[in-house]
């Protein structure tokens, strides 16, 4: 069969592609610009996709295709209705980046509970050195235990990063953006109460009408000072201009790895903040790591083998 990789390099270079030769001739792009995707397509059977976006048109012009793979949850980049009008199967891959998703969460979180920047700045500038004493504690932190961590979209990846939250000795409260989640074995909160209870907040929802700019100048504010909040779930749930001006009004701390425009836009109010130290920004990596990138793909094998053999 005629494979196509539409965007290699979001898989990243050391990921070994050689499973997918035994389905027959595999291209690959490094990535497809729109104007690209026609001509990339060509006369594939199979396309590969992570981001590109598949058209209605790119498919009416694709007399070959059969199957496409999406190298990702979301199926949000290829027009579904007509793939089903055209007898295109689409399938995707589902909780290969649990572990590498909830691993990021508290990658972000640690550094900003213990205010890691400030003490990593004191020991490198000779703060700590000219102090003459053996430990510094002019930036008092506290411990995760104890404390209460809100949890904004309770699915198999917010379930995961609560069971880690307890294991920590936290409490987990959260909140359910459709509405429809609230028989659980944690306590269900209203957003504005949420924000208000806990300590830590993280953000494990999709983006959609009910989570689009579900933070924002009305609500942010309920932030207790000193919290810590992380988006690993979709840009565009945070709205980026108010939280900025948060940033600006007090001390809260914010570890981000998705934003509503990818890559960053250089204007962003967020890379111009008075306190950069409050703020990690991460270049959408939460669900990368090794392990996970090659869970994906033999998810993508297993779909093909799935579609061949049916």
């Amino acid at each position: 069969m005629n494979i196509v990789l539409l965007d290699r390099k979001t898989l990243g270079e050391d990921l070994d592609l050689t499973a997918l030769l035994e389905f027959g001739e595999l291209t690959t792009y490094e990535t497809t610009e729109p104007q690209e995707v026609l001509t990339h397509i060509g006369e594939a059977e199979i396309v590969i996709s992570n981001k590109v976006v598949i058209t209605k048109e790119s498919m009416e012009n694709a007399p070959y295709l059969k199957l496409i793979c999406i190298a990702a949850t979301g199926m949000n980049n290829v027009d579904l209705k007509a793939a089903k009008a055209l007898n295109i199967k689409v399938m995707n891959v589902t909780d290969y980046a649990r572990n590498s998703v909830v691993q990021h969460t508290f990658a972000l979180a640690l550094p900003l509970l213990e205010r890691l920047h400030y003490y990593n700045t004191r020991v490198k500038d000779g703060t700590w050195s000219n102090s003459k004493l053996f430990t510094d504690i002019s930036k008092p932190f506290c411990e995760i235990s104890g404390k209460t961590w809100g949890i904004i979209g309770l699915g198999h990846l917010g379930k995961a990063v609560a069971e880690m939250a307890e294991a920590f000795g936290a409490k987990v409260h959260y909140y359910s953006t459709s509405g429809k989640n609230k028989i659980n074995d944690y306590h269900h909160s209203e957003l504005n109460d949420l924000l208000s209870e806990c300590e830590i907040v993280s953000i494990h929802a999709p983006l959609n009408d009910d989570t689009y700019n579900l933070l924002n100048a009305d609500n942010l504010c309920h932030l207790k000072d000193g919290a810590v909040l992380i988006n690993v779930g979709r840009g565009g749930i945070i709205n980026e201009e108010a939280l900025a001006m948060e940033l600006e009004k007090r001390e809260i701390y914010v570890g981000l790895d998705v934003l509503e425009q990818e890559p960053i836009d250089k204007g962003n109010y967020l890379l111009h903040i008075s306190h950069p130290e409050r703020l990690i920004i991460t270049p959408h990596i939460a669900w990368t790591s090794v392990e996970a990138r090659k869970k994906l793909l033999a998810g993508i094998v297993k779909n093909i083998k799935t579609f061949i053999e049916d």
